[in-house]
């Protein structure tokens, strides 16, 4: 039974520098922007972050990632199967969920669907609504993307004329500064169902302000990317004294100079309107 009672809202503000923050397989790799330039992480991007946060920490994730897997099973099939193995097979699909969302903390978070043939029980199609909702991020300004020829000191397979492969050569994509937000709320009647608790919302409060601890990667190094803050703000009842709209509106991040390129987040000035009788927690990340 879930003891999270009220509902919650939150934003981050992540800075990027010279790193670059979700890449655009079917551009190139090149960092995500929309249509007006602007800068843009995906909630999915945002999701397997917070995933890896939550296994860091011991807890039981369903998705986990082929490289960075903490257990034997190769597939989501197997390790469903496996799980599900582990009570009566004529139990019903709400028990079911029930068993899944105890199981696995990301799909009480987020939820997940399950459609999978090789379940025991001759196949399963199980939909779970998580109380977790998680929006893009988008810089708060246009991004500038710089793109770097690279090469490779020895080739990948051999040249029998002895020089170079055309496997040598590459391309590198970073943005050399920008300041992204991101916004999500916590549904309280859907927590209920999946049996998300208080306990589970300090772990992704958690999360969120040490997202990108262990983190890096060539395309972002370490320091280059920074959570600088976790705005959480507590409603006092279970569907909120204010929409989502008007709370997550409440965060201003606004240049301070719109003549000149920020180059830090020292450039731009963070408030949080108040808004009566809402609980506000402003956060520093790491």
């Amino acid at each position: 039974m879930s003891n999270f009672d009220n509902k919650i809202d939150f934003a981050l503000v992540i800075s990027v520098k010279a790193a670059n923050p979700n890449g655009d397989p079917l551009n190139g790799n090149r960092p995500r922007v929309n249509y007006e330039s602007k800068g843009e992480i995906s909630d999915v991007c945002i999701k397997r972050k917070i995933r890896n946060r939550l296994m860091q920490e011991g807890k039981k994730v369903f998705v986990q990632m082929n490289e960075n897997k903490v257990d034997e099973y190769n597939s989501l099939s197997e390790r469903f199967s496996a799980a599900i193995s582990k009570i009566d097979k004529k139990a019903t699909e709400k028990e079911k969920a029930a068993f899944v969302c105890n199981e696995w903390i990301d799909v009480r978070t987020f939820g997940q669907v399950f459609a999978f043939k090789a379940a025991e029980d001759k196949g399963v199609s199980l939909g779970i609504r998580g109380p977790v909702s998680i929006h893009p991020a988008f810089s708060v300004d246009t991004i500038n993307t710089t793109s770097t020829q690279i090469t490779k000191s020895v080739n990948s397979e051999p040249n029998e004329k002895g020089g170079k492969t055309s496997d040598t050569m590459g391309m590198k994509h970073r943005i050399d500064f920008g300041v992204y937000l991101t916004y999500g709320s916590i549904n309280v009647e859907l927590a209920k169902k999946t049996g998300f608790s208080a306990e589970d919302a300090e772990d992704i409060k958690n999360a969120l302000i040490t997202l990108f601890r262990n983190d890096a990667s060539s395309a972002r190094p370490e320091g280059s990317m920074v959570v600088e803050k976790v705005i959480w703000w507590q409603h006092n009842n279970a569907s909120g004294q204010y929409s989502s709209a008007k709370v997550h509106n409440s965060l201003k991040v606004i240049k301070k100079d719109s003549e000149k390129d920020a180059v830090s987040i020292n450039d731009y000035e963070i408030s949080v309107e108040n808004l009566d009788g809402l609980g506000v927690e402003i956060i520093d990340g790491e």
